[in-house]
């Protein structure tokens, strides 16, 4: 997504915007679906990466093209909406996880070869909203303000006709004949481009293509480093990074430390069995959440049971019986197991940790997880605080769209960072699941208004022949922010919760000070 945003968003002021944004979901669309169905880790690993290198292009071009259609007095409000469908797209992606992906018997198989589980069901519906939009693409004009950009007069005026006699139906007014009293023609640079005769290799030729444009690209993103956009660009770089590590990163630490509180919770409630002797007992229920050390199980017989989360330990099972056991994350410490029968049970060599079998034999063990979503106590509340911390979002979408152009872009980017940044310092004082999840979401609904003012100065503050590329520098550095954030909180999750959260904090109020230094752009005309 990082190396997209950056080539797509170039590649925009260059062929257009509606062209670019139509190539980009399109690969993101095919290889997401295709992700879904090859069975191979590493074939995978590389669908994802193409796919997301396709949707990189999405919110740098998405952006400049909207916001190239907009007028004046209201683009912050309608950039703003434009944001929300972030939120309902993450709300559609949450809830579709929550709904899904816990449901392990949607799933079929043809053969041993091929698998098909719920998660890949999960992969195929993330993809369609994608399509939707390609073929919704398709029907959508250019952007007036690039064709205008690249001379196209004639095309720029039958877009902008269009969009005059939409908007005089919708008010209710007479039609009246669309005119222009004057079009201000951009200062063309001259290009050098190496020629090729016509009987030239295709493949010579294509090449020569893809090194103009990767040069054309590069040229302009190097004057986005010009007077007068230089400093703005190495601000809005700084802003950028720093909401996105203090967000992505807290969303990757988040979850983990509710399934930490939980899983201490859990212990705390572990039952310890020390000595015990237990002869011809037929054990026909759920074993759950204990530890059984020194114990001597004589002639016992498990049947079609599930031993969940239970350790024996130094204990001795003499003539047992075992058939239709699922044994979740239990395991067999140094015991000694003597003249005993398996039979259709998913204990093996990884449940026996320096255990003595003698005389015992294994047959028709099962194969694959055998975990189900009620099993994992921690999965519901992974999907479930996942969705409300997207939905938490929703009031602060409303109340950034309808105040962007009333107390403007550098209060509400510089406001909602500091005080995003200090709601998630006050993560530190939470000890209960109940009022980590509340400041998650508090977090969340302080923060957005952040993302979607700096989505609207990001716009405004580049000029037309700049935009894209700019926009998809930026965000760049926000997928760089991501990686990082990925990497940093999740190699401290369950070591501390000091510095992820001193971090995030420290990194989101300094963000938001640099962000209150950028130009004010409410009352700016598109450039």
């Amino acid at each position: 997504m990082m190396f997209g945003a950056f080539f797509w968003g170039g590649l925009s002021d260059r062929m257009g915007r509606k062209q670019c944004l139509l190539i980009s979901m399109s690969v993101n669309g095919f290889f997401a679906f295709l992700s879904s169905f090859v069975q191979g880790y590493s074939m995978f690993l590389v669908c994802r990466m193409v796919s997301g290198f396709g949707i990189g292009g999405a919110v740098p071009i998405v952006f400049s093209y909207f916001a190239e259609v907009l007028a004046r007095e209201k683009r912050g409000e309608h950039l703003s909406w434009l944001c929300m469908f972030w939120m309902i797209g993450g709300i559609y992606a949450s809830a579709m996880a929550w709904l899904i992906i816990p449901h392990y018997g949607w799933s079929f198989s043809m053969g041993s070869a091929y698998q098909f589980h719920s998660w890949r069901v999960f992969v195929v519906v993330c993809a369609l909203p994608c399509v939707s939009a390609v073929v919704a693409l398709t029907f959508m004009p250019e952007s007036p303000r690039f064709l205008l950009e690249t001379g196209k007069h004639d095309e720029a005026w039958m877009v902008l006709k269009q969009i005059h006699d939409t908007n005089m139906r919708a008010r209710g007014e007479p039609e009246r004949v669309f005119t222009v009293n004057r079009i201000k023609v951009p200062k063309q640079l001259d290009e050098l481009v190496e020629m090729q005769n016509e009987s030239a290799n295709p493949v010579l030729k294509a090449l020569l293509k893809i090194k103009t444009e990767l040069r054309a690209i590069w040229l302009t993103f190097m004057r986005c480093f010009d007077y007068p956009v230089k400093d703005n660009t190495i601000k809005l770089a700084v802003v950028w990074f720093t909401l996105s590590f203090g967000y992505y990163g807290l969303s990757v630490w988040f979850p983990d430390v509710i399934k930490h509180l939980q899983a201490d919770d859990y212990a705390s409630r572990v039952k310890i069995h020390t000595n015990e002797r237990i002869e011809d007992f037929t054990f026909n229920f759920t074993l759950e959440n204990q530890i059984h050390r020194n114990g001597a199980f004589l002639n016992d017989r498990f049947i079609g049971i599930k031993i969940k989360s239970v350790t024996f330990i130094d204990s001795s099972f003499i003539n047992c019986f075992f058939e239709d056991v699922s044994s979740v994350g239990s395991f067999f410490k140094n015991c000694t197991i003597v003249d005993s029968f398996f039979y259709n049970t998913d204990i093996d060599d990884t449940k026996l940790t320096d255990s003595r079998v003698i005389n015992s034999s294994f047959h028709h063990n099962k194969t694959g997880c055998q975990m189900t979503f009620d099993d994992d106590y921690s999965a519901y509340w992974v999907y479930f605080v996942n969705f409300l911390g997207t939905l938490a979002v929703l009031p602060g979408n409303i109340v950034s769209a309808l105040l962007m152009d009333k107390i403007g872009r550098l209060s509400m980017l510089g406001g909602s960072m500091v005080l995003s940044g200090i709601s998630c310092f006050f993560l530190w004082f939470g000890t209960s699941e109940s009022m980590m999840i509340f400041m998650l979401c508090l977090y969340n609904g302080l923060s957005i208004s952040a993302w979607n003012s700096l989505d609207v100065v990001t716009t405004e503050l580049y000029p037309t022949d700049r935009r894209g590329t700019g926009f998809g520098f930026c965000n760049a550095m926000c997928k760089l922010a991501a990686v990082m954030g990925n990497l940093i909180f999740g190699s401290l999750v369950g070591i501390t919760k000091a510095i992820p959260i001193l971090m995030a904090s420290s990194v989101l109020v300094g963000g938001g000070l640099v962000g209150l230094r950028l130009p004010d752009t409410r009352n700016n005309v598109l450039m």
